[in-house]
């Protein structure tokens, strides 16, 4: 017996006498007008955008000649410098509460979820003058071996950097704690069979499993500590806002010099944006069995398939 068996005409697959052969499908592509008339929209609402802010009393060559002043270039490196040093003390913070949360001591838990709480329900620029105006509750710092002023120890920096740092603990704790959960219990029993504490356990097979669902969102965190620390201006640290700032109130460009200080911002949460995305990529590699073509694959894939078509024609 064969595998495959000739098919053999019969008289069903012979077309009467004198019928016309079938002709080809034509297929005929549905329109979609409401995305043209929806592109439209969106084109003229910016071009009419772009008319008002041309008609506006803009000095737009301002932006341009402000843009690398060395004032607003100072300002920008301590907005880097202090939205690093805040979401490295969060992020040590995160893991540390996280942990706590997550301990079977009630007391631990406990402090951990009032620190949360209390960070949490504050708003961040309360927080700022708090620290800030720390000196009029405690003039002086004693610690037994170290005594000093308030004023003296608590400078516009680490106001700046307890009032961000502390806040984004208590949001990076709950990122942890979620992460934490969501590695299968099933990685620590096994971890215990093997002979390991819970500190290796944690440090060696939880928190490598918890990576993949915690760099997403800290990503998130650092770019909103960036927006974030604009706040800092209310405890008199000079970054970028308060260079820009400083430069309106001689120059009388006030919004020209918003516009410099948001084209900044703008670049820095661009530039960060692109390496969250790298990160993310780095540390989905143990989850996915393929990881989807970077943009700039894309973009030479696109290019080599067009050039293909145009050799062919």
């Amino acid at each position: 017996m064969t595998d495959k068996l000739d098919k053999v005409p019969g008289p069903a697959d012979t077309p009467p006498a004198g019928a016309l052969p079938p002709e080809a499908i034509k297929a005929i592509p549905v329109r979609h007008y409401g995305r043209w008339i929806s592109a439209l929209v969106v084109i003229g609402l910016v071009a009419m955008l772009a008319v008002a802010f041309s008609q506006g009393n803009v000095r737009w060559a301002t932006v341009p000649e402000k843009l690398f002043d060395p004032t607003i270039i100072r300002g920008l490196f301590n907005t880097i410098w202090i939205s690093v040093a805040s979401m490295a003390l969060g992020l040590v913070l995160g893991v540390l509460f996280a942990v706590m949360r997550l301990s079977k001591n009630p007391v631990t838990s406990t402090i951990a979820w009032f620190y949360i709480w209390f960070f949490r329900g504050t708003p961040v620029y309360v927080q700022l003058l708090i620290w800030f105006n720390l000196a009029l509750i405690f003039p002086y710092l004693n610690l037994g071996f170290y005594r000093d002023e308030m004023t003296q120890v608590m400078t516009p920096f680490l106001a700046a950097l307890l009032g961000l740092g502390l806040n984004e603990g208590a949001y990076m704790a709950e990122i942890v704690r979620a992460g934490i959960q969501s590695v299968d219990e099933g990685q620590s029993e096994a971890s215990h069979a093997l002979g390991m504490t819970r500190t290796q356990t944690m440090r060696r097979i939880v928190l490598p499993q918890a990576m993949r669902v915690i760099v997403p969102p800290s990503g998130n965190e650092f770019i909103n500590m960036l927006k974030t620390s604009s706040l800092v201006v209310a405890v008199q640290y000079f970054d970028l806002l308060r260079a820009a700032q400083d430069i309106a109130s001689t120059s009388f460009a006030v919004m020209e010099m918003f516009f410099v200080a948001s084209i900044w911002y703008l670049a820095l949460t661009s530039v960060f944006s692109v390496g969250q995305y790298y990160l993310e990529r780095r540390y989905a590699r143990g989850s996915l069995r393929s990881l989807p073509p970077t943009p700039l694959q894309k973009i030479k894939a696109n290019l080599s398939r067009f050039s293909n078509r145009k050799a062919v024609a």
